[in-house]
């Protein structure tokens, strides 16, 4: 295999990771602990006081409501569902919660509805009627699509609990002689 080269890497310890995809000896090769102290830290700003102080409140607050302050149950959490959401704008340097409000819980359903229902039914939420339609008539879930591919050997074997998890390999009897 050829050996790659770019001006990028002149920095780096060249190794495996030079010639095929390999990030375990990239880190290998060109990791450096950090040895010395805290003194290179900075004490927190009066800002990001104020701001850690409301977030105590709010873990507070969403202890109070039983563990949990707010579900988006509506939306199907992704990188761009929710707009921008702050704890303080006034006060934050960097933003982007992942939703709109602090402390309030997405909903990831492309890896499966059934538990997302589940989970939002034990703090008293129902996932919105849209999502449950969408889910449960139109779009196949990550689990929906790997249960799909089963053979009915297999979907017997997971129903007696002999085999668990998601298998990326289905192996038979047949593999072993």
């Amino acid at each position: 295999m050829e050996k790659m080269n770019f001006d990028e890497w002149k920095d780096f310890n060249l190794g495996n990771w030079s010639k095929e995809i390999n990030v375990r000896d990239f880190i290998q090769k060109n990791y450096i602990p950090y040895e010395g102290d805290s003194s290179f830290l900075s004490e927190a700003s009066n800002k990001t006081k104020k701001l850690w102080d409301e977030v105590l409140d709010l873990f507070k607050k969403e202890r109070e409501a039983g563990g949990v302050l707010a579900i988006s149950n509506d939306i199907a959490s992704t990188i761009t569902s929710h707009d921008a959401g702050y704890i303080d704008k006034e006060l934050e340097e960097i933003v982007g919660l992942q939703t709109d409000a602090p402390l309030k819980r997405a909903i990831m359903p492309n890896g499966g509805i059934r538990i997302v229902e589940k989970s939002c039914e034990a703090y008293g939420k129902k996932v919105s009627d849209k999502l449950e339609d969408i889910f449960h008539n139109y779009r196949k879930t990550h689990n929906d699509g790997v249960f799909s591919a089963y053979t009915p050997e297999i979907r017997a074997a997971r129903s007696s609990h002999l085999i668990t998890g998601l298998p990326d390999r289905i192996w038979t009897w047949k593999n072993y002689r």
